[in-house]
């Protein structure tokens, strides 16, 4: 990933929520061994404690959970909102539930700004589990919460502890066997090597100086995304420093995703230059050097016991890669350069994961475009992999269009190969940060910390939700990668800054940010 700057257009509408209703006193439901009105369309609009939930709050405003019309998939729809602060709790106790595991799935929508607002099944005999709702003011977001039942009942609960005007709306619940989580919770960290050669530290939350790789692993990081450049200009993410940097990434007992640029430099939408050696080769030499070059980069992995858990035959590939003779206005040609490149990794271990990864994770037209056409042209893939940029890409809402109807139409487990967000707005290097202004993040989504935070435990919890467990999990762009003197985003030029600084997981203090909590998500 490197994009020239951009500037976010005004993606969420503003939704009014509904007005305050007369508090009704609290009514305890009778328990059942299913759900019941999980439409809310049972008492119409209006209804403070619906059919089948009662309503809880301690300081007596029941008041602010109410129905009303405007549902997601019938008529009507929960809302909690009031024009003061307030806290408060929608919740169903289901008995009489065969012991096990299940999931519950809610659609939900949210204009943000609560101190806390999520779902949660507790009381069913297991750690309570919580989801929070993404901040979505216009798409509703589908999300999952599973729970393993070990004393025959559950409690199904919705909350806001929220302040003055916040909203949200959730709808549409079911409450099934089956469980939901996601297995890669990763980093992109392919800018350490240079780092640490330049300089760079790196510190426990506490300020101990430590072990970059050490300190994610115990964050919870269970997968390293490294990139290889062909004959790059700093003589970094090369084949060398990929061979040392994944004996340190086994070493800690994480999976290793190696992606392949087939470029000297970066490789994005914007620019898929061949490599300087490659420069003059035909087609049919260019399928030979794609097969050797991800042959023997794979091979010498595998042959020093660090074996590629995953591949991306190319990085961000919407217009193609090596071009001009592999863009997408020649997909037979692209095609086969694709098929060279996963038939080399196959060749090596049969075992490892291909994917194919494009950028702009809100494309649905876009994405099936591409997909489509890879299909039609032979292509051979096991996994989808897409970047995800809330500041550049749309909203949630589409991103979890754009990823269930890539797992459903191409029957394949779909992951983001990146997402970032920035914990502040401030920069530690004199290069102008890619992010820097409050006009260009994602509404309900601060440049904090906990806003960093949330940003990465929304976007995983949408990856948990794509149907039938296709949805695998997340690779963060870039943890490492902090503000040091030589380690700018130009490999050809040692002066050139860094401009993503502020969304690395290390604070400018070369500390660990509590953001790294996200990959302790489900």
């Amino acid at each position: 990933m490197f994009h020239p700057r951009r500037t976010l257009q005004a993606l969420l509408l503003p939704l009014t929520a509904g007005l305050a209703l007369t508090a009704l006193p609290a009514q305890t439901a009778a328990a059942a061994s299913t759900l019941t009105n999980g439409g809310f369309e049972s008492g119409g609009t209006g209804t403070a404690t619906p059919a089948g939930w009662s309503t809880y709050s301690a300081a007596g405003q029941n008041s602010a959970s109410f129905t009303e019309s405007g549902g997601h998939g019938g008529s009507y729809r929960l809302t909690q909102w009031a024009s003061s602060a307030y806290k408060v709790e929608t919740y169903q106790y289901l008995s009489g539930l065969t012991n096990g595991n299940y999931t519950l799935t809610a659609w939900v929508r949210s204009g943000g700004g609560q101190n806390a607002a999520y779902i949660a099944l507790k009381d069913c005999g297991s750690a309570e589990q919580r989801t929070d709702i993404p901040v979505s003011s216009s798409g509703w977001i589908r999300i999952v919460t599973p729970i393993n039942v070990t004393n025959n009942q559950c409690t199904i609960s919705i909350n806001s502890d929220a302040n003055a005007g916040n909203w949200i709306n959730v709808d549409d619940l079911t409450f099934s066997a089956g469980t939901t989580g996601t297995s890669i919770h990763g980093s992109d960290i392919s800018s350490l090597p240079k780092s640490e050669a330049k300089g760079g530290v790196y510190k426990t939350a506490s300020g101990s100086t430590g072990d970059a790789v050490g300190i994610l692993k115990n964050a919870g990081m269970n997968y390293a995304r490294l990139k290889v450049w062909v004959n790059p200009a700093d003589g970094y993410n090369d084949k060398a420093h990929v061979l040392a940097l994944a004996k340190r990434v086994k070493a800690s007992g994480m999976k290793l995703l190696v992606d392949f640029h087939y470029s000297d430099k970066w490789a994005d939408p914007g620019a898929q230059s061949k490599p300087a050696a490659w420069a003059s080769h035909s087609y049919s030499q260019l399928k030979t050097d794609v097969y050797n070059h991800t042959f023997d980069v794979l091979n010498a992995l595998k042959a020093q016991g660090t074996t590629a858990d995953m591949v991306q035959v190319g990085n961000e590939i919407n217009g193609g890669m090596l071009w001009n003779e592999g863009s997408t206005s020649n997909w037979s040609q692209l095609a086969g350069l694709l098929n060279s490149g996963y038939d080399a990794v196959k060749a090596v271990s049969s075992s490892t994961t291909v994917a194919l990864h494009l950028a702009k994770g809100g494309d649905l037209s876009g994405t099936r475009w591409w997909f489509d056409s890879a299909v039609s042209n032979g292509v051979k893939f096991d996994a989808i992999g897409l970047s995800y940029y809330g500041y550049w890409h749309g909203p949630l809402s589409d991103f979890q269009t754009t990823l269930d109807d890539a797992a459903a139409r191409y029957g394949k487990p779909v992951f983001v190969a990146e997402t970032a967000y920035p914990f502040t707005l401030a920069q530690d290097d004199s290069l102008e940060n890619q992010i820097d202004l409050s006009s260009e993040l994602v509404s309900g989504y601060p440049a904090t910390v906990a806003g960093q935070t949330r940003w990465m435990n929304d976007v995983t919890s949408i990856v948990e939700a794509v149907p039938n467990g296709r949805g695998l999990g997340v690779f963060y762009w870039e943890a490492t990668w902090t503000a040091v003197t030589g380690n700018g985003w130009d490999p050809a030029d040692a002066s050139s800054g860094n401009g993503w600084e502020n969304q690395a997981l290390f604070g400018y203090d070369d500390k660990a940010l509590a953001s790294m909590s996200w990959f302790k998500h489900r």
